[in-house]
């Protein structure tokens, strides 16, 4: 794969009042008091989805920075398959798969559960955070942006 077309600072500076739109659309869930674990778990498996490197790594050290256990970010990927996950989280991971393949629609069955884990207003602001990171996808995959450094690599290779 060759280096990136752009970078995440160029969004920011080429298109201000998009990157404060997308931004905002996705910190709407945490302010309605949707778990912040969750939400990084759900945005996590819709940038596997959607081949973003940028932000597969960026939700990975949120997650780690806010204690999702390493089982579960390394897992996400395979969640129907670890039991590792709540039956909330499964709802959300499905309702993300979902959304962001949207194959043919979103099925009865993973309605109906999505619906007995999330109230109507919960389940509207997780659906705005799906579409938030399939939006910023779109973005880091189609600009190739380069995957956040670990502090600690980045610290230790400028010393």
């Amino acid at each position: 794969m060759s280096h990136a077309r752009k970078e995440y600072t160029d969004f920011e500076r080429l298109a201000p009042d998009v990157f404060a739109a997308v931004r905002s659309l996705g910190q709407f869930a945490a302010k309605a008091g949707l778990g912040k674990q969750l939400l990084e778990l759900v945005k996590l498996r819709a940038s596997q989805i959607n081949g973003c490197a940028f932000c597969v790594q960026y939700h990975i050290l949120q997650g780690e920075s806010l204690g999702v256990p390493a089982d579960k970010l390394n897992l996400v990927v395979v969640w129907r398959e670890a039991p590792q996950f709540s039956s909330r989280e499964r709802a959300a991971l499905a309702w993300t798969e979902a959304l962001t393949t949207l194959p043919n629609g979103v099925n009865d069955e993973i309605y109906a559960e999505v619906t007995t884990e999330f109230s109507e207003p919960e389940l509207t602001y997780l659906t705005s955070a799906i579409a938030s990171i399939n939006v910023w996808n779109r973005f880091g995959a189609a600009y190739r942006w380069t995957p956040p450094a670990r502090k600690q690599a980045a610290d230790a290779a400028a010393s």
